[in-house]
């Protein structure tokens, strides 16, 4: 077991890391976002505790409070209270449901289409009284039906089912590259605007595109606007459909179209999820996606990963073989990540593919050009440099050679003799790579620096004795602070 288990843990010297593989799943425990995964804490490389189950698709406890550890015995009573609670979470009506409601809707008036931005709910008319006070929007149109998440208000949870919406321009970046590597159907996990986006064009009057997508997506709200042949509720952490075989099913017949050819996977995930579980259920859609004849395992499902730059080694480890594109893409929706800033203001989001780096052409118009001798595309500032036969750059900015490191770095680094590597200036000096970012000791992370842990105390004993002076009334007040305090919440603490 032990050999096993180091074989699924990612090579991260301490921390919570989650163990992967199908029988664990089938055996695992539900919570309402489906089976959990299973965790365990780790120090050096090995474990360092008692093995737990906690929400795949959550990392924070106060979204979902499931927690169980392996060895737990659970009593029946439990058990049906847990099943219970896990029906009542569920979306209040069918998929087919929802459908029947969207037929009736669509054949309503114009003056009567109404929409709850408070309930995020279409409203057939003998639904108006019970939302009476509610943000009501009225003549919903055809146009706006078909595209749903200008209707939406997006999730904002990035630990869980954040959604941070394509602009225009990716949008349009994304389905001309897919058009032009001949792809006719799209699977889009986690990528409603790109999904309403192909929609959309293939209904504009005159359009000639062929292209289908079909939606896979944590938010059930989806299922008001599309057919169980567009969209299934899906959880891209532990590759679970809520509506069970059915979906998958649905799912598995769009992967094989046309013996498996001419398709291509989108996804967005949220960028504080974990990547070995997204890296899993990607690996799992492949195999839905081989065909009886086309089971060779080492072809996979052409795909673009979504997912910021700074997270390339945890990619490449998890899914070789993928590499990164230097296409900046934006969101309309995200304060940071816009098109047009320059330095380390631009986006820092990228495109993780597992095909051939030189096919996917970037538009010359934003300053991308082909360079010929890392055959692909890199971005204007993105400077080949010679030494290192790489066009190196990753954040958009130019990067320099260092010859002490042999390597280039970020042009904010300068060498550290003291260090013997490239870092930030006011690093603290001394510290190991990896190590604690706070105090520079190598032999742990953050979240167990003593200097932090510390100081939390000291804080903690402060606001108490102040309460001891002030009163019951401010405890309750100061407490409820203190318990908020860690800002990175860990699982299973």
């Amino acid at each position: 077991m032990e050999e096993d288990t180091e074989s699924h843990m990612s090579e991260v010297s301490d921390g919570f890391q989650v163990l992967l593989d199908d029988q664990r799943k089938e055996g695992a425990p539900h919570c309402p976002h489906g089976p959990t995964l299973l965790f365990v804490k780790t120090a050096k490389g090995k474990e360092d505790g008692r093995r737990f189950y906690a929400c795949s698709a959550c990392r924070d406890r106060k979204d979902c409070k499931f927690f169980q550890w392996s060895d737990e015995k659970v009593s029946e009573a439990k058990r049906e209270a847990r099943e219970e609670y896990n029906r009542s979470c569920q979306p209040p009506m069918s998929h087919d449901q929802y459908m029947i409601r969207f037929q009736e809707f669509i054949g309503l008036p114009l003056a009567k289409r109404k929409f709850c931005q408070d309930c995020q709910q279409l409203l057939l008319q003998n639904e108006w009284g019970g939302h009476s006070g509610h943000h009501i929007v009225g003549d919903i149109s055809v146009s706006q039906l078909r595209r749903p998440s200008q209707l939406l208000h997006p999730l904002v949870n990035k630990k869980s089912n954040a959604q941070y919406l394509f602009t225009d321009r990716s949008c349009s970046l994304l389905l001309d590259t897919i058009i032009s590597l001949g792809c006719r159907r799209v699977l889009c996990v986690g990528t409603p605007r790109l999904h309403e986006w192909i929609r959309h064009q293939a209904c504009d009057e005159g359009s000639k595109l062929k292209v289908k997508s079909l939606l896979l997506d944590i938010d059930f709200r989806h299922s008001q606007f599309y057919s169980k042949y567009d969209f299934c509720h899906y959880n891209m952490f532990n590759h679970h459909f809520f509506g069970g075989e059915a979906p998958k099913e649905i799912c598995q017949n769009f992967l094989q179209q046309d013996n498996g050819e001419g398709i291509i996977m989108v996804t967005d995930p949220p960028f504080g999820g974990l990547v070995e579980p997204l890296a899993f259920s990607f690996k799992k859609i492949s195999e839905m996606w081989r065909t009886p004849s086309n089971t060779e395992r080492s072809i996979e499902l052409p795909t673009f990963w979504i997912f910021p730059y700074f997270f390339e080694p945890r990619i490449l480890q998890s899914s070789p073989g993928f590499a990164m594109l230097d296409y900046q893409v934006d969101y309309d929706n995200h304060t940071v990540y816009k098109h047009g800033k320059t330095g380390r203001k631009q986006s820092p989001v990228r495109i993780f593919t597992n095909l051939s780096p030189e096919k996917i052409v970037l538009p010359a118009s934003e300053g991308y050009r082909f360079c010929s001798l890392c055959q692909r595309y890199v971005s204007s500032e993105n400077k080949h440099c010679k030494t290192c036969n790489a066009c190196p750059s990753k954040d958009g900015r130019k990067w320099k050679h260092c010859t002490l490191c042999n390597k280039c770095v970020k042009p904010s680094w300068a060498h550290c003799s003291s260090c013997d590597r490239c870092c930030l200036q006011d690093h603290p000096c001394g510290g190991a790579v990896g190590g604690c970012f706070l105090c520079g000791d190598g032999g742990h992370k953050w979240r167990n620096c003593p200097t932090r842990l510390a100081s939390e105390r000291h804080n903690k004993k402060s606001v108490l004795i102040v309460v001891h002076y002030i009163g019951v009334s401010c405890t309750i007040c100061v407490i409820s602070y203190t318990i908020q305090w860690p800002h990175r919440r860990t699982w299973g603490s």
